[in-house]
């Protein structure tokens, strides 16, 4: 799955994953179950991440290709997160390769940069719990107060205006180009990602049977 910050990957990978009884694959995950496993490549991993720095891609790779090795994904799975560059994706294919897989399709959500800015920097996050609340889709009860625990909402770092634009710009530049490779390779569906979740999980699901 592609599309930018705020279109929704996360929530409709979970979904899809389960609906179609595949593992969802993200890169998030297996750094964490690497580096909370103590295998060698979460050591690696974990050598970087503590000065701060960012992950190498071999590093990276190697860890999704042991992942996409493993028994639960030999009957497919969902991608989130991975590739996020073209040179990624070169890896990928050789990667699925010496696997003897394939890519099915690449979803691509698409969502409008004003709405992305309007859902992300709307979030306000509960200090106390955790809980996330939204100032038009979900509004607390009493403004800046938690509807689950009473405690204080506040807008994170990541959820303010200009860190958001700066994300898109970013997507723009490192991200956005996966667009056209897998266009070029005649796997991109895209997808509008508006509208209700389960509106949203209707069109991908479509267009996985459409293309699989």
């Amino acid at each position: 799955m592609v599309g930018p910050p705020g279109a929704g990957k996360g929530t409709q990978a979970q979904i899809l994953a389960s609906e179609l009884s595949i593992p969802k694959v993200s890169t998030g995950d297996i750094f964490r179950a690497n580096v909370s496993g103590g295998t060698e490549l979460g050591n690696q991993a974990k050598t970087y991440m503590d000065r701060g720095e960012l992950v190498p891609d071999e590093v990276t790779n190697a860890m999704v290709r042991d992942r996409l090795a493993q028994d639960d994904a030999k009957a497919g799975f969902l991608l989130d997160g991975f590739p996020r560059n073209v040179a990624q994706a070169e890896t990928l294919n050789k990667i699925l390769g010496e696997l003897d897989e394939l890519l099915d399709v690449v979803l691509e959500l698409r969502v409008d940069k004003e709405e992305v800015v309007k859902r992300l920097s709307g979030r306000r996050s509960c200090r106390n719990c955790g809980h996330v609340q939204h100032v038009d889709y979900d509004p607390p009860k009493t403004e800046g107060v938690c509807d689950s625990c009473g405690g204080e909402l506040f807008q994170r770092d990541d959820d303010r205006e200009e860190t958001i634009r700066r994300r898109l710009e970013v997507y723009d530049e490192q991200t956005a180009p996966l667009v056209s490779f897998y266009d070029n390779e005649g796997l991109l569906v895209p997808i509008k990602a508006t509208g209700p979740v389960e509106d949203v999980t209707a069109r991908a699901m479509e267009a996985l049977r459409s293309r699989t």
